[in-house]
């Protein structure tokens, strides 16, 4: 059963939902959160209070997809290509967790996070 949550930048809300995973749930148990944020490519990252290490972890992401980085402890919004990408993938800089999707359209981070500064993720 997928979680709700919103994500917040610009007093934009971008909706999303988060899976039943291990490190899902315990994303979830950590909302609200609000944080400054770097961006990647088309990928917006920033760390979180959850420490967990690989759990079926992706080399290649769906647009849209959220994923958590364990090398950062690090929320990932994958809305578009990364560096590390090719024409065919979304690729993140090494394998994620892949906690949820983007239910709204994803590609309207693109002009969000260039001109925002903190991003907010709570439960809906």
């Amino acid at each position: 059963m997928p979680f709700r949550i919103a994500i917040m930048l610009d007093n934009h809300t971008v909706e999303a939902e988060l899976n039943d995973s291990l490190t899902a749930l315990a994303i979830l148990d950590t909302l609200p959160f609000e944080s400054d944020f770097n961006v990647w490519g088309d990928e917006i990252y920033f760390s979180i209070p959850v420490d967990i290490g690989l759990e079926n972890g992706k080399e290649i992401v769906e647009l849209g997809e959220l994923g958590y980085w364990p090398p950062g402890n690090a929320f990932c919004i994958f809305y578009g290509a990364t560096p590390g990408s090719s024409e065919e993938e979304i690729r993140p800089a090494s394998p994620i967790n892949p906690v949820g999707r983007i239910t709204s359209d994803p590609k309207v981070l693109v002009k969000l996070a260039a001109r925002a500064r903190k991003i907010r993720i709570e439960k809906v």
